[in-house]
C-alpha cells in the first residue's frame, strides 16, 4: 500500500467503532456497503438513536427522508453515505456492488446547500505535499490508459463519432446530484442552447447516462431534442475516448465534468457539482464559499485519495486508491476480452475447468475443434496452433502455481497472445510489444515493478513454488545450469545450436573451465514426467535436484540456459544470465547473448520495464480464493500465503500426458 499520512481511510479506521442506526432496508441487505462500514469503523444496527448517536442514511435518495425525520426529532447527527467515484464495472442496478464509499458527516458532496466533508478539504487542505500530488498526477494517467471510470464496462469496439464535436452531458431524470444542486430539466435545456450558441456550427453529441442506455432510468434529454447537428451517443463507449474528440464540454453535475476537467478540459457547468468553482471550469452559476484556485492534481488527490473510503475485495480490507485501480483494471481488461465469449481449440480435459474459470465469467467457453459461431473469439493452446491459425494463442504465465502443471496442477496466471506466443522468437509476440512499450516507464510504473521484484524475491517465489532443501554448496564462482524439456516446444523454437541439456552443460563447462557447475534438472523431469534426463557426470560439480530456485538463485553468480524462465527469475535476482537460445527476456540489453536476436529486440529496456511487461501487463490472473480477475500481487499474496486450488492425486493421467506430450513434436 502506497504510504499516506492523510487519507480518510487511515483516518476513519484508525477510530473506535461507533454505533449507526439505520431506517433503510438497503442497508440490512447490502452486505459489500455493511462490511465496508464496519471496516470504517461503524456499527451499522437497528436501534433508537439519540442526540448523542449517529444515523447513517444513503445519499439523498427518498429512502434517506425516513432518517432525516428521525435525525430533526431525536438530534441525532446525520451520516450520509453514496458510491465513490470508481463504483464497478457496471451500475448498482445491475446488482454489483460498491468498490468504494463516500462517508461524509457534513453534507454530500452534490449538495451545495452546505460544505460537505470534500469541500472542506479542497478549501481548507494544503494540498501541497509532494508525494500525494504525484500519487495523484500518476492515477488520473492510470484511470486513462486503462479506461476506468465510474462505471467501467466500455466496449472498446463501440462506434466515437467523427473528432470535433461539442459534447453535452446527459444524465438521469431526477438524480440527486441535479435536484439537490437546485438544477431540474430547464437546466439541461438552457445547457443545450447555450452549446449551440457558443459554438455556431458545430456538431453537438449528447451523451447519454449508462443506466438510461440499458433502461434502468430515463435522461432529461429525448428525441424531440434531436435537430439538425444534434446526435446521441448511447453506446457504452470510454468516457475518456469521448472526451478526446470534443471540441468543448457541456455538463450540469455529471462525473463526467470531473473527467472533463482531468482529461484537460475547461467544461461548462450548469448546475453546482464539487468541481465547480475552484478555477477550472466555466460556470454559470457562483459558490460564494470557493474561492481558492487548484489544479487538476490537487482536485483529483483531494477527491479520489482523501475524501473515499476504498475497499480490497481479495484481501477483505480497507486500502488505497492504487489497490483499487489494480483490482478494477484486472476486472475490465477480463471483461473487455471475454465478452464476446470464447470458444477453444486443442485443451486438454484436465485444463477445462481452470480455462473456463479464467475466460468463462461472462459466457462459458465452449470447447470444440469446430470453427467459432455467435460471435466468439477462438484460443488455442500455444502447442497446438497449427490447428487453429489465427486463433489467440493461450499459454501458462510465469507465477504459475503450487506444483507442475504435467502434474495437473491448475494454473493462477495464463497469456493471451494474439500475435504469435512469447517462447517463439521467429516471429513477433504481444510481449515484445509489452516490453519494448515499457523501454518508458512513469515514476508509479517502476515503482510497482521494483515493489514486485522486492516481494518475490524476498518471498522466494518462482514459477512453480515447489520448495525443496538446498543442500551445502562447493565454494567458487558458482554458476546454474538449469534443465529443461528437451521436446518442450520453448526449445524447439526457441533453442540455437545448442538444443540439450547435455550440451548446455558441455558449453557451460568449456566456457568456465574452473566454476562450479550447479546442474539442476527441470521438475517435470525429475518427477518422472517428462523427457530430458541426463548422465552429467564429470560435467556438474553438484546435481540439485529436487530444490527450490527461490532458495539457489541468491547464492549463485550466473545463469547459463537456454530458453529456461529460470533465467527471469535469475534477473530479478541481480544476477548474470546468459543465454544459448532465444529467450522471451534476452535481446533487452539485460543478459548475455550468445545465439541471434530478432530484428525487433534492439531496445534497451530496465528491469523494471521488463518486469512490468512480463508479470503485470502480459498475463491475466485469477484469485484462487474469490474467483474474481486480480492483479499480480495478489497472487503473490496467494503463493506466499500457500493458498492454492486443492488438485485430486492424477499422477497416472499426467504421466500418459508426459508421454503424449513427448510424441506431439513429431505430428505438429
Amino acid at each position: 500500500m502506497p504510504p499516506s499520512s492523510d487519507t480518510k481511510t487511515q483516518a476513519v479506521a484508525g477510530e473506535t467503532q461507533r454505533r449507526l442506526a439505520y431506517f433503510n432496508a438497503g442497508f440490512l441487505t447490502q452486505t459489500r456497503i455493511r462490511l465496508i462500514l464496519a471496516l470504517a469503523g461503524y456499527d451499522l444496527t437497528l436501534f433508537k438513536p439519540g442526540a448523542q448517536d449517529q444515523i447513517g442514511v444513503w445519499g439523498h435518495t427518498r429512502y434517506a427522508e425516513r432518517g432525516e425525520a428521525v435525525a430533526a426529532e431525536t438530534g441525532a447527527a446525520l451520516v450520509r453515505i453514496e458510491d465513490a467515484f470508481l463504483r464497478s464495472l457496471r451500475p448498482g442496478r445491475a446488482g454489483e456492488p460498491p468498490i468504494g464509499l463516500l462517508i461524509d458527516r457534513q453534507g454530500m458532496h452534490y449538495d451545495p446547500r452546505q460544505p460537505s466533508e470534500l469541500e472542506t478539504l479542497l478549501a481548507t487542505h494544503p494540498l501541497d505535499d509532494t508525494h500525494l500530488l504525484n500519487r495523484a498526477r500518476a492515477c488520473i494517467e492510470r484511470l486513462q490508459e486503462a479506461d476506468l471510470s465510474k462505471y467501467s464496462a466500455h466496449d472498446p469496439d463501440a462506434p466515437l463519432p467523427a473528432p470535433g464535436y461539442v459534447l453535452v452531458i446527459d444524465q438521469t431524470k431526477g438524480d440527486a446530484s441535479v435536484t439537490q444542486g437546485g438544477a431540474d430539466a430547464n437546466a439541461f435545456r438552457e445547457m443545450l442552447y447555450y452549446a449551440q450558441e457558443e459554438n455556431p456550427g458545430a456538431p453537438i453529441v449528447i451523451k447519454t447516462h449508462p443506466e438510461t442506455a440499458q433502461g434502468f432510468r430515463p435522461g432529461y434529454f429525448s428525441a424531440n431534442d434531436l435537430r439538425d447537428g444534434i446526435t446521441v451517443c448511447d453506446a457504452p463507449v470510454s468516457p475518456w475516448r469521448l472526451l478526446a474528440g470534443a471540441v468543448k464540454v457541456y455538463v450540469v453535475s455529471s462525473q463526467m465534468g470531473f473527467e472533463a476537467i482531468l482529461a484537460g478540459h475547461r467544461p461548462r457547468v450548469f448546475g453546482k457539482p464539487f468541481y465547480a468553482g475552484w478555477g477550472l471550469s466555466d460556470d454559470l452559476h457562483e459558490i460564494p464559499r470557493r474561492t481558492r484556485t487548484l489544479t487538476r492534481a490537487q482536485l483529483f488527490a483531494a477527491a479520489m485519495i482523501l475524501y473515499p473510503i476504498w475497499y480490497d475485495p481479495y484481501r477483505d480490507c480497507l486500502c488505497e486508491l492504487e489497490e483499487v485501480i489494480d483490482g478494477l483494471e484486472a476486472r475490465v481488461r477480463a471483461w473487455q476480452e471475454d465478452r464476446h465469449g470464447w470458444q477453444a481449440t486443442g485443451m486438454r480435459l484436465w485444463k477445462r475447468s481452470a480455462i473456463n474459470g479464467f475466460f468463462g465469467s461472462e459466457r462459458a467457453v465452449r470447447f470444440s475443434n469446430r470453427a467459432p459461431r455467435d460471435g466468439r473469439r477462438h484460443m488455442v493452446w500455444a502447442n497446438q496452433s497449427d490447428n487453429a491459425p489465427g486463433a489467440v494463442r493461450v499459454e501458462d504465465g510465469f507465477l504459475r502455481s503450487q506444483g507442475l502443471g504435467a502434474q495437473l496442477v491448475p494454473p493462477l496466471s495464463l497469456v493471451c497472445d494474439d500475435l504469435g506466443i512469447y517462447y517463439d522468437p521467429s516471429r513477433e509476440s504481444r510481449l515484445d510489444r509489452y516490453i519494448a512499450a515499457r523501454a518508458k516507464l512513469r515514476g508509479d510504473q517502476a515503482d510497482r515493478a521494483r515493489d514486485l521484484i522486492e516481494r518475490i524475491t524476498a518471498r522466494g517465489l518462482s514459477k512453480y513454488n515447489q520448495g525443496g532443501t538446498l543442500p551445502e554448496l562447493p565454494p567458487g564462482r558458482r554458476i546454474l545450469v538449469p534443465g529443461q524439456v528437451e521436446d518442450d516446444a520453448s526449445i524447439l523454437l526457441g533453442a540455437s545450436s545448442v538444443k540439450t541439456n547435455l550440451a548446455l552443460l558441455q558449453a557451460a563447462r568449456n566456457a568456465n573451465p574452473d566454476a562450479v557447475i550447479l546442474f539442476k534438472p527441470h521438475p517435470d523431469v525429475e518427477a518422472g514426467l517428462r523427457p530430458g534426463e541426463i548422465d552429467s557426470d564429470g560435467l556438474a560439480d553438484c546435481v540439485l535436484s529436487h530444490t527450490d530456485p527461490g532458495a539457489i538463485l541468491p547464492q549463485v553468480d550466473a545463469v547459463w540456459t537456454m530458453t529456461s524462465t529460470l533465467g527471469f527469475e535469475a534477473l530479478l535476482r541481480g544476477v548474470e544470465v546468459v543465454t544459448l537460445g532465444t529467450p522471451f527476456y534476452a535481446g533487452w540489453g539485460l543478459t548475455r547473448d550468445l545465439a541471434p536476436i530478432p530484428p525487433w529486440r534492439r531496445l534497451n529496456v530496465s528491469l523494471e520495464g521488463l518486469v512490468h511487461a512480463v508479470l503485470v501487463d502480459y498475463p491475466r490472473y485469477r484469485d484462487p480464493k474469490t474467483g474474481l480477475p486480480c492483479p499480480v500481487e495478489v497472487i503473490v499474496d496467494r503463493l506466499s500465503d500457500g493458498y492454492a486450488p486443492s488438485t485430486p492425486s492424477l499422477r497416472i493421467l499426467a504421466k500418459l500426458q508426459g508421454i503424449f506430450a513427448g510424441f506431439a513434436h513429431l505430428w505438429r
